[in-house]
Formats: C-alpha cells, sequence, structure tokens
C-alpha cells in the first residue's frame, strides 16, 4: 500500500469518527431539548387547569364578599396576564403574579365563617389546592430537564456542537416569587390545624 493511500484512509477513519460524534452529540442535543419542551408543555396543563378554576372561585367568594372588587380585580388582571403570556419567561413571570393576587383573595376568606363552611367554596379551595401540587411537581420536572439540557449543551466539545447546531441557553428556570416560600394560613372549621 502506498503512503498516500495510508493517509486517505487514516483520514477517512477521523472524517467517520468526527461525523459519527457530532451526530451523535447533535442527537441527544435535540432529544434533550425535546424533553424540555415536553416538560414545558406539562407545566402549561396544570397552570392552565387552575386558570380555569380561578373564576368559579372568584364568582364562589364575590357570592359573600362582594365590597372586595378591588381584589376580584388583581385576580382576574392576574389571570389574563398569565393567559396571555406567550414564552415561558413570560409565562412564569405572569404565574408569580397570579400566586400573589391568589394569596390576597384567599386572605380576604379569612373575614367570611361562612364562605368557609360553604361546600362549594371548599370543594374549589381542594381542587386547587390540588392543582398547586401538580405545578410544584411539573415545574420541578421542566427545572431538570432544563438543567440536563443546559449542561450537556455546555460541555466540552458538546459545547463546539451545540455553537455550530444552533442550540443554546436560553431555557428559563421556573423560579417561584420571593416570599412564596411563606405558605398563607388558610384554616377552616371543624378542620385540622394543618402542620408545616
Amino acid at each position: 500500500m502506498k503512503k498516500w493511500q495510508v493517509i486517505v484512509i487514516v483520514l477517512i477513519i477521523i472524517a467517520i469518527i468526527v461525523g459519527g460524534s457530532y451526530a451523535s452529540s447533535r442527537n441527544n442535543m435535540v432529544r434533550k431539548k425535546e424533553q424540555v419542551n415536553s416538560a414545558w408543555s406539562q407545566v402549561n396543563v396544570v397552570i392552565q387547569r387552575r386558570a380555569d378554576l380561578i373564576p368559579n372561585l372568584v364568582a364562589t367568594v364575590r357570592g359573600y364578599a362582594t365590597h372586595e372588587e378591588t381584589v376580584f380585580g388583581q385576580v382576574t388582571k392576574a389571570r389574563e396576564e398569565l393567559l396571555a403570556a406567550s414564552t415561558p419567561a413570560g409565562r412564569i413571570q405572569a404565574n408569580g403574579q397570579l400566586d400573589g393576587a391568589l394569596g390576597r383573595l384567599l386572605a380576604v376568606v379569612e373575614n367570611y365563617p361562612q364562605l368557609k363552611a360553604n361546600e362549594n367554596f371548599l370543594e374549589l379551595q381542594d381542587q386547587l389546592e390540588g392543582t398547586e401540587n401538580r405545578i410544584a411537581v411539573e415545574r420541578r420536572r421542566y427545572n431538570l430537564s432544563v438543567q440536563d439540557y443546559n449542561t450537556y449543551i455546555g460541555l466540552f466539545p458538546n459545547n463546539l456542537v451545540a455553537r455550530m447546531s444552533g442550540f443554546t441557553r436560553d431555557n428559563d428556570y421556573f423560579k417561584t416569587t420571593p416570599g412564596a416560600e411563606q405558605v398563607p394560613k388558610v384554616e377552616f372549621p371543624g378542620a385540622p390545624a394543618t402542620q408545616n
């Protein structure tokens, strides 16, 4: 075999190895990006479920607390902004505003013992609590997917492949709003006290 043939064979082998490595890394990036998109879709589903519950909750509270229009307006406006947000960053911010507005609405409920005993309100409150738990679970899954994707495209040599293929670290983590670590205290007559 001639020297130039050996060089050509070695170059072909190197090209196959580099090309295979590039294709493998790029395919993994596509897979991880789709996992992020899927996780975000699940977050949207549970956020939409909560948004669907809010009009019924507001209507129930309004039946007892007719002069609390400011709070009702805040909740309605925050819900509309959440539904209008089209990007993950916008949705995350709007979700924080809705969390605050719902907290104020639940604080108003404390002033109305008849409302706290209303069966419809208790059912809506229970559904909202279950939805909040689902949001927390899906938010965690989304954040883990974002972390996995961002880490993968940040590692060498994946960062080179990401740059050449147009993959960027453009995903926002879904963080809680400041003060969200303080759980609102909502107690219902006859219900056992909850432990934090």
